[in-house]
């Protein structure tokens, strides 16, 4: 969860997950990283899909109307607030920067709270994620998608 005007967690979170989708090589392939805007006023469609394609092409850009992200939030115990305001200065977006990770029948099976920090846990993801796709995991997308 997250939004493309994040001027941190964000981007540093996706930029590691990059890394590790690289590191991950031929295996990325069984993997989707679905990044879920907190903020779709500003996250349309093609700004959400251009920014997901700036760090892998495993990272999709998702986006709900607000009562389907609320539900979905509440779920995972995800929190956000959204702010709006006509001055960009004023704009304020605030959320949780936990990463789940699925296995294909939708369990959460890892969560993954060091990917925006000043210290992330690269390795480890990145062994997490290995034995997760070894075990047959690694898919999110049409379960994910059928909750929104």
């Amino acid at each position: 969860f997250g939004y493309t005007f994040c001027p941190d967690v964000c981007p540093t979170t996706l930029g590691n997950v990059a890394t590790i989708l690289d590191s991950l090589g031929r295996r990325a392939q069984n993997v989707r990283f679905l990044f879920v805007t907190v903020d779709p006023n500003r996250d349309t469609a093609p700004v959400l899909n251009e920014y997901a394609a700036e760090f892998a092409p495993e990272v999709e850009g998702m986006r709900a109307g607000p009562n389907a992200l609320a539900a979905l939030a509440r779920r995972y115990r995800v929190t956000y607030s959204v702010t709006p305001s006509p001055d960009p200065t004023h704009y304020e977006v605030t959320h949780s920067s936990a990463i789940f990770a699925f296995d294909r029948q939708g369990h959460v099976r890892l969560l993954v709270t060091s990917l925006g920090t000043a210290q992330p846990d690269i390795t480890g993801t990145e062994a997490d994620l290995r034995r997760l796709i070894a075990g047959g995991g690694g898919g999110l997308g049409s379960w994910l998608r059928g909750l929104l």
